[in-house]
């Protein structure tokens, strides 16, 4: 019963911003902008830049809601507008190109260790602090589940170059791993 009056408020706020309905737009805004400004910060790491970008996707939201179909998530479909516009937002800034060389863990983490001892938020830190490149097609890929081909469509880069980011964000992270545990093993010595 929860999700058919759930379902039928979204549907009512979806149609209330077809019409351009201002209470549906603010509702439709108050209800994901929370969620949307976090997926944007993964994205776009300034803070007032994030909210530039969360203000054109949901601009954007309202001027082509008539192209949701119904079909799938609703939220989905809001997502993935915003992570369109946060990769045009990144592509427009040219700050997708930017790369570091790393070289390769000296050992592997206990992962047992620092799960304990590190929450989702440290591990989002750590996210946010990889380069630009790397973070997106980070984010793409092993949080908002685009294929390596995806990817690559979405960012003008190969297949394989998006490969190639994702390991080095990958090694870039368990390198920040092993600092960290190395740091920890010291603070209980």
């Amino acid at each position: 019963m929860g999700l058919q009056i759930y379902r039928a408020k979204e549907t009512e706020l979806i149609e209330g911003c077809q019409r351009q309905n201002r209470e549906a737009q603010h509702a439709l805004y108050r209800t994901y902008s929370g969620k949307m400004y976090s997926l944007c910060c993964r994205y776009v790491k300034d803070r007032m830049e994030a909210e530039d970008v969360l203000i054109t996707s949901f601009t954007k939201i309202f001027e082509k809601i008539g192209q949701f179909k119904g079909e799938g998530s609703f939220e989905g479909w809001i997502r993935r507008v915003v992570v369109n516009e946060s990769l045009t937002y990144l592509r427009r800034n040219k700050n997708m190109y930017l790369e570091t060389d790393i070289e390769e863990a000296a050992f592997e983490p206990d992962y047992r260790k620092l799960e304990n001892q590190l929450e989702a938020d440290d591990l989002m830190k750590l996210i946010e602090a990889l380069p630009v490149g790397y973070r997106t097609v980070f984010n793409l890929y092993a949080i908002d589940g685009y294929t390596h081909q995806e990817i690559g469509e979405q960012l003008g880069i190969s297949e394989n170059t998006s490969k190639s980011q994702l390991s080095r964000a990958r090694a870039l992270l368990q390198k920040k791993l092993v600092e960290i545990e190395k740091e920890l093993i010291q603070n209980t010595n």
